[in-house]
């Protein structure tokens, strides 16, 4: 062995653990990033119709979502729920017969969708993937929050729940619950998006931007720890 040898496999060592750096940055972006279900966007105006879409991200390794529940808050009945068909899926809805009727635009409506299932006709949701989930609801409250609970089904049998709610800021549960915040018409925080069928939305990103800045910040430091490691050991060699 020369005595350039071992500066020489130092650097190696170096460049690999970089490599390794930059690959687990790269799979811990995706995987707290898709921490659990949400519903997109995750702020609406109050009063009217909307369309939101639930994302369901498969967290398993081995296994794909193969069926997806969302149930609505009962204490909030919603006059009219429908859904669009995605591929390869099948959605059924179940309703609820209400203790006292609602009114919707002068008529009394007394029963609503409490429940909407959607179940793969085929592979699902594969692993490290995601799919969303579409509903058009309304009227909406005019303010406050909607808080879902989401069933999540596995093809290898497995069931999670996603209907925790937490009981300060500061802390998130373990299977948290979907939660649609609902700002008053005329805000000033009212979302800029408006849909054209007359559903008003916000951009899905803007959500996910809080949702994937901590991972993004955890993979670039540990890339500038890996890139300092390798400008010592090349200062060394020289």
């Amino acid at each position: 062995m020369t005595m350039t040898d071992a500066p020489n496999r130092k650097v190696r060592g170096i460049q690999r653990s970089l490599l390794v750096g930059l690959g687990l940055g790269a799979m811990m972006v995706p995987s707290m990033a898709w921490a659990h279900v949400t519903v997109q966007p995750g702020e609406v105006v109050g009063g009217g119709f909307t369309v939101v879409s639930f994302r369901v991200p498969t967290e398993r390794d081995d296994a794909s979502t193969t069926k997806v529940q969302v149930l609505l808050p009962e204490d909030q009945p919603i006059g009219s729920v429908r859904t669009t068909s995605v591929p390869g899926w099948e959605v059924t809805t179940k309703n609820r017969t209400l203790d006292e009727p609602i009114d919707m635009f002068g008529e009394e409506v007394g029963s609503v969708v409490s429940e909407v299932t959607w179940t793969a006709t085929g592979d699902g949701i594969a692993p490290n993937q995601f799919e969303d989930f579409d509903v058009s609801m309304g009227p909406l409250p005019e303010s406050g929050e909607m808080v879902f609970a989401a069933i999540q089904t596995y093809s290898s049998g497995e069931v999670v729940k996603w209907n925790e709610v937490a009981v300060d800021e500061e802390t998130e549960p373990e299977h948290p619950a979907p939660v649609l915040t609902i700002t008053a018409p005329g805000s000033d925080d009212v979302p800029e998006t408006t849909d054209t069928s007359g559903a008003t939305a916000a951009e899905g990103d803007e959500d996910a931007d809080d949702s994937t800045r901590l991972p993004l910040v955890v993979s670039g430091l540990a890339l500038l720890t890996a890139i300092g490691a390798l400008v010592v050991a090349l200062r060394r060699r020289a």
